[in-house]
């Protein structure tokens, strides 16, 4: 059966942090949530001063993110005692818990920035464990290439090739995915996981779809089928998926719990100064 397409979102120009400009695909008014995705930034410029504000000391509780960098460089600091600098093809794995406070700021003062930021929602069950920070470097991520695809695998597998994000709540898979001009990429969809497509280079067309996809845009999937992929000149895209936790969401800024209280509460602990429970080195 052949995959489907659920929708095709065009991001939204915005920023966050300290003034960094991004573009925003999940986690807008077209499509808040794709469960368990909540939000998904691409932040990526030439121009040093639409990224030098960085993302100063922030709360975060009740999710996890990831921060794939495709060129340059940011500092990490937080509450767990974990610092470190991402460069060009890392991958930080922050999950946040009962509560981690942190920083990304850029380790630049010119050049170009490029990366994702991916919030995954936590299980009502998982919200208030202790925050965990995983962090691989571009040497520990592996690929698969051949003369049509090269497959970066972050989490989840390709092939017989499998991602170092395991045991995970949702099981995800995150592929960083380069195709070669006219050469079908094919992939098999999980039935019972959401899942989708962002191209950050070129475009793509979907085996029959008649329009062109292009570069800074979001697909998702009905869930399962079988996806192929081509594109007439080389193109990049990432695919995701994870396992729906069919659970109620509140959000509140950095916070994304199951109840409004529970947002409250989050808010209270932070203002008071009893925010981080867990993992203070």
């Amino acid at each position: 059966m052949r995959s489907t397409i659920n929708q095709i979102i065009s991001p939204i120009n915005t920023s966050d942090g300290a003034g960094v400009k991004l573009k925003r695909s999940i986690g807008t008014q077209l499509i808040d949530y794709f469960d368990p995705f909540l939000m998904l930034d691409e932040f990526g410029s030439d121009k040093s001063d639409d990224y030098l504000g960085g993302f100063p000391a922030h709360p975060h509780r009740g999710i996890e993110t990831v921060t794939y960098m495709l060129n340059g460089e940011f500092e990490h600091k937080d509450s767990t005692g974990a610092v470190g600098i991402m460069k060009s093809g890392d991958v930080q794995w922050m999950k946040t818990g009962s509560g981690i406070i942190h920083s990304e700021m850029p380790a630049m003062s010119e050049g170009k920035l490029h990366g994702f930021q991916l919030w995954i929602n936590m299980p009502a069950e998982k919200k208030m464990d202790d925050p965990e920070y995983i962090y691989l470097d571009s040497n520990q991520i592996k690929t698969y290439e051949d003369s049509d695809v090269k497959v970066k695998v972050i989490a989840g597998s390709f092939k017989e090739i499998e991602g170092s994000i395991k045991k995970h709540n949702v099981n995800p898979t995150y592929l960083d995915i380069q195709i070669a001009s006219n050469q079908p990429f094919t992939y098999n969809l999980d039935k019972e996981y959401n899942s989708f497509i962002y191209v950050y280079s070129g475009s793509i067309h979907l085996d029959g779809e008649n329009s062109e996809i292009k570069s800074s845009h979001l697909i998702t999937f009905n869930q399962g089928g079988s996806l192929v992929v081509t594109s007439e000149n080389k193109a990049k895209f990432l695919l995701v998926s994870g396992k729906p936790i069919g659970e109620p969401i509140a959000r509140g800024g950095p916070f994304v719990m199951n109840t409004r209280e529970e947002i409250i509460s989050a808010i209270s602990d932070y203002n008071n100064g009893t925010f981080v429970k867990a993992g203070v080195k």
